[in-house]
């Protein structure tokens, strides 16, 4: 009998071409995991000062900027969306906030200048950034029209705002003065409590109340169901254009969130804030493992994905690489991140196959 027709010899290769499988599969799904430890390794081999305690501090605030507006922009991308805007939401929210510190509220009628207190300042300019990933999501629904091509206007809409609060001209000093309560907004960048910056701890605050959203509640599985299959979610009765504007407005407010932690960090707003950051968030999120086609992916892989990029960052400006050669690596990564979801969506796709197969067999 030859070895082709012996069924232990099929049985063998049939098991060797399983565990080839799930060996694949696992490096797949842990690739954003396993980047951040040879990223890391490679920097710190290159660098002796990248693991030191001051550089790690200064990266993780720079990882928590990205990995805040990554957390919302996955929501979006689960849903089989895409965000453009959030970039320019950070510097049109960041513009807002100068404006009020440093202006106030000016009624010509009444003669008067009302400045706002801190607080109420926060809740202004995150109701701003929320409102406006509202109507991006609700174009796309109410009209049907792409995510792209919405959000692209939303993108243009809010920069140019951002730029006409002051002129093109940045706002300084956001310090404000006791005399108008609106004093203390440095605080939101600069804080720590138990010796961590407050940015990191809206890092993982985020994180994990998305990830609770996402995997214990029916929005976050209405929002899988959309993107696996919007039409069936449709007809199973998800409520699908409310669930896509909800997603649109939390991925807004995150934009709003990191505007204020970047004007509060630099005491100053500059209507340029926040340019091409949501080339960095598409990138954590799809690196994280969450696929460009929707419903697949989590919040965790997010985490990771952010931290990937930024150790990728902060070392590319530690070894003093060029800021075109960066331009240039971080699309390299962004294109192979979306060459392995390809790679990983074709797999599952396979062994769904071969189940199927077994199944009939």
């Amino acid at each position: 009998m030859s070895h082709e027709n012996n069924p232990n010899t099929a049985t063998i290769n049939k098991k060797r071409s399983i565990t080839k499988i799930d060996v694949q599969q696992f490096l797949l799904r842990g690739r954003a995991f396993i980047a951040l430890i040879l990223v890391t390794a490679v920097f710190a081999f290159l660098s002796p000062q990248f693991l030191t305690t001051a550089n790690l501090v200064i990266m993780s605030k720079h990882v928590a900027i990205n990995a805040i507006l990554a957390i919302g922009m996955t929501f979006v991308i689960l849903t089989a969306g895409i965000d453009l805007s959030v970039g320019s939401i950070v510097g049109m929210v960041a513009m807002i906030a100068g404006l009020l510190i440093n202006e106030g509220i000016i009624l010509p009628q009444l003669g008067i200048i009302i400045y706002p207190h801190t607080w109420t300042i926060l809740l202004i300019a995150l109701a701003v950034g929320t409102f406006a990933g509202t109507i991006s999501g609700y174009i796309i629904t109410r009209f049907n029209v792409a995510p792209f091509i919405a959000t692209l206007g939303m993108l243009y809409v809010a920069r140019g705002i951002a730029g006409l609060l002051n002129n093109g001209y940045t706002f300084p000093n956001l310090v404000g003065r006791s005399e108008y309560g609106n004093t203390g907004f440095e605080i939101l960048g600069a804080g720590n409590f138990l010796g961590v910056n407050y940015s990191i701890w809206f890092m993982l605050g985020i994180t994990l109340f998305a990830h609770i959203i996402t995997k214990r509640t029916p929005f976050g599985r209405h929002v899988y169901a959309i993107g696996g299959n919007e039409r069936a979610a449709e007809l199973s009765g998800v409520r699908v254009s409310r669930t896509k504007i909800l997603v649109y407005s939390i991925s807004g407010f995150c934009a709003a969130l990191v505007g204020l932690i970047i004007a509060s960090q630099l005491v100053a707003a500059h209507p340029l804030t926040g340019n091409t950051f949501e080339l960095n968030a598409i990138a954590a999120v799809v690196l994280g493992g969450t696929s460009l086609a929707g419903g697949r992916g989590n919040m965790g892989g997010t985490l990771i994905g952010a931290f990937v990029i930024g150790v990728l960052n902060d070392g590319l400006v530690m070894m003093g690489v060029s800021s075109f050669w960066q331009q240039v690596i971080k699309g390299a990564v962004i294109v192979l991140a979306v060459i392995i979801d390809q790679v990983q969506a074709r797999m599952q796709e396979r062994i769904a196959l071969q189940k199927q197969q077994e199944i009939q067999e």
